[in-house]
């Protein structure tokens, strides 16, 4: 592997790190740049990007911001990876902080825009909470694009930034918006660099919130995140990879403490969670419950894997009449709030009576 920097790291204090891994993305640098540029942010500020071999313009870009961002009182510092192959986001990200000397760490992806007041505001917030990853609300891009999930993101109140961690939605606080103390970056080691097809910020996230790691999301919009382009990473991840993650951590961190549960639909999602569970869990399934008339005709779910003769039954229910705590895996907004309505009228407590997990 070669590495190449430009720029001699700084002996003097550094308040933030900008960390930015790039990876062919010449079409979106410019706007990210100059929003680093436009920030009313007061104190000192180093922008540390690694290029992961990029084979378009990035690099020329990202070089002839230098001069600019200089002016301004910001250094920067270019890692360049000249390997044949992209290392992926992880490690560039990784590369990047092993660059830095911030105190903070301000994460964003190339591909995204900081609004003016970004780093001022959550540089005051992790000041104040330097065990936290540090998000904030943001607008997608373009217009309109992932409609459910921006809602989701943008309305999770303090408690739900932990208790719908195990949701498809992946981190409750988004990892172009994080912003943490370097010490959290060096609680949990770093990034996982397993490359393209790694969710290596779930990973990060999950671990961190083991380690005893706490979230916080500022209530301002603070970044514009792009939804989809060419060069994005996120579409390299493969769904039965984050499930895996997600069932693993919503066992150990939730299930481990429970006798029993009811698992809320007896649908194809519902059976999939059964089904992906470990046998000491899987035990601990009492019944599925759900409102559609041909599911509870049915009356049970029948395990054909189950290795047990007969093959295990698991009783199918109306949600009026099951017993919590629920395991929930039934997506939120998509049933015109008659889902929402009906957990809504048996007064339960989230995080104690139900996690959500699709």
């Amino acid at each position: 592997m070669a590495l190449l920097n430009d720029s001699v790291k700084s002996n003097s204090f550094i308040d933030v790190s900008v960390i930015i891994p790039v990876r062919n993305c010449e079409n979106y640098l410019d706007a990210c740049l100059n929003s680093i540029y436009e920030q009313d942010f007061t104190g000192s500020v180093e922008v540390c990007v690694f290029d992961d071999s990029s084979t378009d313009n990035s690099l020329k870009i990202i070089h002839d911001w230098k001069a600019k961002l200089e002016h301004r009182g910001f250094s920067l510092v270019v890692i360049e990876g000249r390997d044949a192959k992209p290392h992926g986001p992880g490690f560039g990200r990784n590369q990047a902080v092993k660059q830095s000397s911030g105190s903070f760490l301000c994460f964003m992806d190339a591909d995204d825009i900081m609004h003016p007041s970004r780093i001022a505001k959550q540089f005051k917030v992790a000041v104040s909470n330097p065990g936290a990853i540090v998000g904030s609300r943001f607008i997608r891009h373009p217009q309109g694009s992932t409609k459910r999930f921006t809602k989701w993101a943008n309305t999770l109140n303090s408690r739900q930034l932990y208790l719908q961690a195990y949701t498809s939605n992946g981190p409750t606080v988004i990892m172009p918006t994080w912003f943490c103390s370097r010490s959290v970056f060096e609680v949990v080691g770093g990034f996982d660099e397993g490359g393209l097809g790694t969710p290596e910020d779930l990973i990060f996230f999950y671990r961190h919130l083991d380690l005893g790691g706490t979230l916080i999301c500022v209530e301002d919009v603070l970044v514009t995140y792009y939804y989809y382009h060419s060069a994005s990473a996120t579409f390299s991840i493969e769904e039965d990879t984050v499930w895996r993650l997600r069932m693993d951590a919503i066992q150990r961190c939730v299930l481990v403490h429970w006798k029993t549960f009811t698992i809320w639909n007896a649908g194809k999602q519902g059976r999939r969670f059964f089904r992906s569970l470990s046998e000491e869990n899987r035990k601990k399934v009492v019944a599925f419950c759900d409102v559609d008339a041909k599911k509870l005709a049915k009356g049970a779910y029948t395990h054909e894997d189950s290795q047990i003769s007969p093959k295990v039954k698991i009783p199918i229910v109306h949600f009026k009449v099951a017993a919590p705590p629920f395991i929930i895996c039934i997506k939120l907004n998509l049933t015109g709030d008659s889902f929402e309505n009906n957990l809504s009228s048996l007064n339960l407590t989230e995080g104690v009576d139900y996690f959500h997990f699709n």
